[in-house]
C-alpha cells in the first residue's frame, strides 16, 4: 500500500539522480529514509511483545549476527559488505516467511507482510546503488555468521537491530552516498 508508493516514489527519483543531473545527496541516502524503515521495524518488535498465543515458534529460525566490530568494518571492503548486509536481509525476509505460515492471527499478518515487503525494499535499494547483487545459497546451507532465535520477539529485536547497525554502516558508508561523489 502507502509504504509500496513511498519506495517506488524514492526509486523513481533515484533514477532521475542517474540521468546525470547533479544532485548534492541520493535520496536513498537521506538517513531519515533508513529511519522510517527501522521505526516500522520497531513498531512490529513492540506488537510482538503483547503477542502470546498462536506467535510461537516451531523451531529455532537462523538469523544475522547484529555485532559489528568497527575496525574490522572500516578496513573492510564495501562490496562485501554489502554481500553481507544482502545476506542478512535474505535470512531475515526467510525467518519472516516462515513466521507468516505459523502465526494465526490476521492482525499481525499485516504486519509480518509489511516487514518483508521492506526487507525487499531495501534489498533494492542497496542494488540501485550499484553493489552487486547478492545470490542466496542455492543448496540452502546457512552463512556462519548467524545465530538461531527461538521467538517471534527475538526476530525482530534482531530485524531492528540489524537495520540500526549494520544497514545504517553500509548506506552511509556506500560510495553513492557520500557527499563528495555526484
Amino acid at each position: 500500500p502507502f509504504h509500496g508508493r513511498f519506495v517506488a516514489v524514492l526509486l523513481m527519483v533515484l533514477q532521475w539522480t542517474r540521468l546525470g543531473l547533479p544532485s548534492p545527496l541520493r535520496p536513498i541516502c537521506d538517513p531519515r529514509v533508513l529511519d522510517r524503515f527501522i521505526k516500522e521495524a520497531r513498531d512490529t518488535e513492540f506488537a510482538m511483545r503483547s503477542c502470546s498465543e498462536g506467535c510461537s515458534l516451531a523451531e529455532p529460525l537462523s538469523v544475522p549476527l547484529t555485532s559489528v566490530d568497527f575496525a574490522i568494518w572500516e578496513k573492510g571492503d564495501v562490496s562485501e559488505q554489502a554481500q553481507e548486509v544482502q545476506s542478512g536481509l535474505w535470512l531475515l525476509a526467510q525467518a519472516i516467511s516462515a513466521v507468516r505460515v505459523s502465526i494465526t492471527s490476521t492482525a499481525l499478518h499485516s504486519l509480518l507482510d509489511n516487514s518483508h515487503s521492506n526487507i525487499h525494499s531495501i534489498g533494492q535499494v542497496i542494488r540501485s546503488l550499484n553493489f552487486p547483487e547478492y545470490t542466496p545459497p542455492a543448496d540452502g546451507t546457512v552463512h556462519e555468521d548467524t545465530w538461531r532465535v527461538s521467538s517471534t520477539l527475538e526476530l525482530f529485536r534482531v530485524h531492528t537491530n540489524f537495520l540500526r547497525g549494520k544497514v545504517r554502516l553500509l548506506l552511509s558508508h556506500a560510495p553513492a552516498c557520500r557527499r563528495d561523489s555526484t
